[in-house]
């Protein structure tokens, strides 16, 4: 009876001991799996987050480009197509300044001064404050400037 009583005791620790590192292999697995998981979606949102940093960058560029094709296209003072220019070169330069906001609000810190130097530099050219000086002298080094900036920023993205 003894010995019995002894296999029995020794099998439910048995059944005891077998459920313990079940539920102990479950939850590491489980752990594991979560912290898979929480890796992959930190990376999709430090991939989405690039991503938009890339897209602001070149939004940020087009509406550059528009606002230097506007400073090399202005009409001489009182020209014939003054007006719409002037019209055309305002909105131009409204879209850069929205775009040189969305680049603070997605990119690096480092991005913000060359982007306002680039885009004052810009706004000078388009409203012809920059005296004899011809328009590609006057915005390359800012130009370059804010791009060594943008390649520094994503090279950290």
């Amino acid at each position: 009876m003894a010995g019995e009583l002894w296999a029995s005791t020794f099998s439910l620790a048995g059944v005891v001991l077998g459920g313990a590192l079940t539920a102990f292999t479950q939850r590491a697995a489980q752990r594991s799996a979560d912290r898979a998981e929480d890796r992959r979606q930190s990376q999709a949102t430090t991939e989405t987050r690039r991503a938009e940093q890339v897209e602001a960058i070149k939004e940020f560029l087009a509406c550059a480009q528009e606002a230097e094709r506007a400073a090399y296209s202005r009409p001489e003072p009182w020209g014939a197509d003054e007006d719409g220019w002037m019209t055309r070169a305002q909105t131009v330069m409204t879209k850069l300044w929205t775009a040189d906001r969305g680049l603070v609000l997605l990119c690096d810190g480092s991005l913000e001064a060359p982007a306002s130097a680039y885009g004052r530099a810009l706004n000078h050219a388009v409203w012809r404050e920059i005296g004899d000086v011809e328009v590609n002298e006057h915005l390359d080094e800012h130009k370059n400037a804010f791009m060594m900036a943008a390649r520094a920023s994503l090279a950290r993205a």
